[in-house]
């Protein structure tokens, strides 16, 4: 899609946009974040699910955290909503992992798959409504499309080992972060144009 030119002098109203655009570094620490602990994944020897669930706890919680502070930054009326929820989501399942640590494998990747379905689908919403104010929010919908992707696999194949689990969490961990890194530098783009 190409970019539309306008006139000098001419005012465009982009609330949302420009309110993602000036936070788009905190959409960037969730994107370095999420590669840091998906590299931490595969790096790390002898992995149990104990070690497993406190670093996806981790994750999970600055995830949320970062997610919240983008939401509450913006400096515009509009519904940012879901950026709020996914935050809210991820500090949530960030919490319960983090204060049941002993909770059972299959009961944690429940927790995963729920929060990696829901937060997928308020991303690809988010996407869908930013589509006419910004270029590459293809960036977003597919770290959506593949948030959505991975709950659905943990669902569907819920018998996977420890191990199995890490490296399959450590690659969507990777590619989720880098794609929200992309969409991140999409943003700073925007925040340098000056229209």
């Amino acid at each position: 899609m190409a970019a539309q030119t306008y006139p000098p002098g001419t005012v465009l109203m982009r609330p949302t946009l420009d309110a993602l655009a000036r936070n788009w570094w905190l959409i960037l620490l969730r994107g370095i974040f999420a590669i840091i602990f998906g590299l931490l994944t595969f790096v790390w020897p002898g992995l149990t699910l104990v070690t497993l669930v406190l670093l996806y706890g981790a994750f999970s919680l600055l995830d949320g955290i970062f997610s919240i502070v983008a939401a509450l930054k913006g400096g515009t009326p509009m519904p940012r909503w879901w950026l709020a929820l996914v935050g809210l989501l991820g500090i949530g399942v960030g919490l319960i992992t983090l204060f049941w640590p002993q909770i059972t494998g299959i009961v944690l990747l429940m927790f995963i798959a729920g929060w990696a379905i829901a937060s997928g689908v308020l991303q690809i919403i988010g996407a869908v409504y930013l589509r006419k104010e910004i270029e590459g929010e293809w960036l977003l919908i597919a770290s959506g499309l593949l948030s959505v992707l991975f709950g659905v696999v943990l669902v569907l194949f819920p018998g996977a080992g420890a191990l199995s689990l890490a490296l399959v969490i450590g690659a969507f961990a990777v590619v989720y972060g880098v794609l929200l890194i992309g969409f991140a530098l999409r943003l700073k783009k925007q925040a340098e144009i000056k229209i």
